[in-house]
């Protein structure tokens, strides 16, 4: 049985996905072993990154102000939204150095029997269309569950302005990747090569 304080730190390492009890007992203890120097900017690097990050209010990147880098660029075209589920999705896609429009980041994406959809930033997106895109890229994962995400959102879109032209990412990405494990190649012959949903 381990002290109170350990067990803590345990127990919030593995609400981190991807990480087991036994991975987070191995993060605690590298941690209490390598010193208080590693712990210091551990939780240094965690108090500047809630102190200091907040949600974008145009497209909900996570990003040191508001609006974010992107948003706020005047050299982007404001008129296309790319969206995204996540925010690790737009920095894939910002690596290929081939997209100049704006962003909008779902966090997340429609699940079957998923009460999480209300978190989604689905409201705000549909608001960005009303006041202005002429076209919406879908930069979804092609599996299940983001075909259903933007087979929702298609329709949610043409009912509110069915002018805005509809695109999505070209099939080249293999149907059950992460799109933030594509190449940079892959991903931009798709961004080039996108059809229209």
């Amino acid at each position: 049985m381990y002290s109170r304080s350990i067990q803590n730190l345990i127990d919030a390492f593995s609400n981190l996905p991807s990480v087991g009890e036994r991975t987070a007992e191995r993060y605690v203890f590298y941690l209490l072993k390598s010193g208080k120097k590693d712990a210091g900017e551990l939780a240094l690097a965690l108090k500047e990154l809630l102190e200091q990050v907040k949600s974008c209010e145009t497209c909900w990147d996570f990003a040191d102000s508001s609006p974010c880098q992107i948003c706020a660029d005047k050299n982007r075209d404001h008129s296309t939204v790319c969206v995204v589920a996540d925010s690790q999705d737009l920095q894939a896609i910002e690596k290929t150095r081939t997209y100049n429009g704006t962003y909008h980041i779902l966090r997340g994406v429609i699940k079957p029997n998923d009460d999480e959809q209300e978190s989604m930033k689905i409201k705000e997106l549909l608001t960005r269309i009303n006041e202005g895109a002429d076209e919406v890229i879908f930069a979804l994962n092609p599996d299940l569950d983001g075909e259903n995400t933007m087979m929702f959102l298609q329709n949610k879109i043409k009912k509110i302005n069915d002018k805005v032209k509809i695109t999505r990412l070209a099939r080249g990405l293999p149907m059950g990747s992460d799109l933030q494990y594509a190449d940079e190649i892959t991903l931009e012959n798709a961004l080039k090569n996108r059809v229209k949903s």
